[in-house]
C-alpha cells in the first residue's frame, strides 16, 4: 500500500462519480442529488485527508532533501485549489438540482477538481515519490486510509490561507529541520 496510489485511486472515484452525474437524465433529481452528495462530501474529505497527511509529508521530505521551494510551492498551489474547488461545491447548492444551472455548476465543480488532480498528479505525487521510500508511503498510506474511514460521513468544509498553512505545517513540525520525521523516514529504501 503507497499513500500515492490511494489518492489516485480517490482520483479515480472522483472521475467516475462525476461522468456518473453527466450521464443521469435531468428529472431524476432525487438520484443526482444522492450522488452528487457523496461526491461533494468525498471532494471535501480526500482534501482534507491531503491537507492533514499528504501534504505536510511533502512539506518535510522536500525540505530532508533540500528541496523545500519546490514542494512549498506545490503545497501553496495545492491548498489554493482545495478552496477553489470548495467554493466550487458551494456553488452547486445555491442551485435547484436537475436545472441547467446546478449542471453548469456541477461541471464548474468538475473542472476545478480535474485542474488539481491532474497538477497533483503531475507534480506533488511525482515529487512524493521520488523523495521518500516505499516504507514511509506505506505508513502514511495507512493513516490516510484510517483518516478517511474515520470521516466517511464527511467533514466540514473549511477554506485554509495556502502560505498560513505551509507556515503552520513548517511551524508545528519543528523537528523537520534536524531530520526527525514523525510518521517513519521519508528517506529512499
Amino acid at each position: 500500500m503507497d499513500i500515492t496510489e490511494l489518492i489516485l485511486d480517490d482520483h479515480r472515484e472522483q472521475r467516475r462519480l462525476f461522468a456518473i452525474l453527466e450521464q443521469i437524465d435531468c428529472g431524476e433529481t432525487s438520484v443526482l442529488s444522492a450522488i452528487w452528495d457523496r461526491l461533494s462530501a468525498f471532494l471535501e474529505l480526500h482534501a482534507q485527508a491531503e491537507e492533514e497527511i499528504f501534504y505536510p509529508a511533502l512539506l518535510r521530505a522536500g525540505l530532508a532533501t533540500r528541496r523545500a521551494g519546490g514542494v512549498e510551492g506545490e503545497t501553496v498551489d495545492a491548498i489554493h485549489d482545495h478552496n477553489q474547488i470548495r467554493d466550487a461545491i458551494a456553488d452547486v447548492a445555491r442551485h435547484r438540482v436537475g436545472t441547467e444551472d446546478w449542471y453548469a455548476a456541477v461541471a464548474a465543480a468538475n473542472l476545478a477538481n480535474s485542474d488539481h488532480m491532474a497538477e497533483e498528479e503531475r507534480e506533488g505525487l511525482t515529487d512524493f515519490r521520488r523523495l521518500s521510500g516505499l516504507q514511509a508511503r506505506h505508513q502514511l498510506a495507512v493513516v490516510f486510509a484510517d483518516y478517511e474511514a474515520r470521516n466517511y460521513a464527511g467533514i466540514k468544509p473549511v477554506d485554509k490561507d495556502p502560505d498560513a498553512y505551509v507556515r503552520a505545517v513548517e511551524s508545528r513540525d519543528h523537528d523537520i529541520a534536524s531530520g526527525s520525521l514523525s510518521v517513519g523516514s521519508l528517506k529512499h529504501d
